[in-house]
């Protein structure tokens, strides 16, 4: 028989090890960046001074360093809301308060016009997913940090990168986006799809919601970089945005 842990001895005693991340408090920085692919943590920590590997435990990799002397890691989400919401929860328990979610996104809007843009600075997201309903009603609105945002957008001026700022939409199925017509529901994810674009949404991802609506939820912030076009120059925007967010913040 396989060797099975009881949940209850990990969040057990005065700085319990998280059952998903395998972090306690101490292992991490207040401020995270949260990728989904545990590789990308690999080039993510790559900018951060005296990157040290903390824990590594199914999708969840984590590595903390420091930015201007400051405790910052780095912890990959997983792919979807379900697993990002343990990560951020688990994180918070932690000692996180601040998240930037650096990572990929379908464009939503017309193409030709996403080509104009270096990146997207995700402000609030489209709860399109199942996971955040467990959190409050589908009524509130998965908002960004406008801090965070703001940093951001200065990071990537300062940077000459051409962000476009506004709303994702988060999903639940990367081939419901993609390959609408293998699906029974056709009709209702190409209704769904041609109703974000009428009204403006920047782009498409897996994540956002659950990262914002968690973070509301245990007073935390967050916002999201999604990258277009050269995904180191949008890793050192989010450094920069850090850098930005300590100063301030002391």
């Amino acid at each position: 028989m396989a060797e099975t842990h009881d949940f209850r001895e990990y969040i057990s005693g005065d700085n319990p090890l998280m059952y998903h991340i395998r972090c306690k408090k101490g292992d991490v920085g207040e401020y995270v960046f949260l990728p989904g692919d545990p590789f990308r943590t690999d080039i993510i920590a790559s900018y951060l001074d005296d990157a040290k590997l903390v824990a590594h435990n199914r999708e969840h990799k984590t590595w903390t360093g420091y930015l201007d002397g400051v405790k910052v890691s780095v912890t990959s989400t997983g792919m979807g809301c379900p697993s990002t919401a343990i990560a951020v929860e688990e994180l918070i328990k932690c000692g996180a308060k601040t998240f930037i979610r650096i990572g990929t996104a379908g464009t939503v809007r017309d193409p030709k016009d996403a080509e104009n843009y270096d990146c997207c600075i995700v402000t609030g997201a489209v709860r399109d997913e199942g996971t955040t309903i467990h959190y409050v009603p589908m009524e509130y609105p998965a908002i960004a940090d406008r801090h965070v945002v703001d940093a951001l957008a200065r990071a990537c001026e300062a940077r000459g990168l051409k962000a476009l700022e506004g709303v994702s939409q988060s999903k639940d199925s990367f081939y419901g986006e993609v390959e609408p017509e293998t699906s029974p529901n056709e009709k209702r994810l190409r209704e769904r799809w041609e109703a974000w674009k009428r009204i403006g949404v920047c782009c498409s991802e897996m994540e956002c919601a659950a990262i914002f609506v968690v973070c509301a939820c245990r007073g935390a912030r967050a916002s999201a970089i999604m990258n277009w076009k050269n995904m180191d120059q949008t890793i050192q925007a989010a450094c920069d945005a850090v850098r930005l967010l300590i100063k301030e913040n002391k």
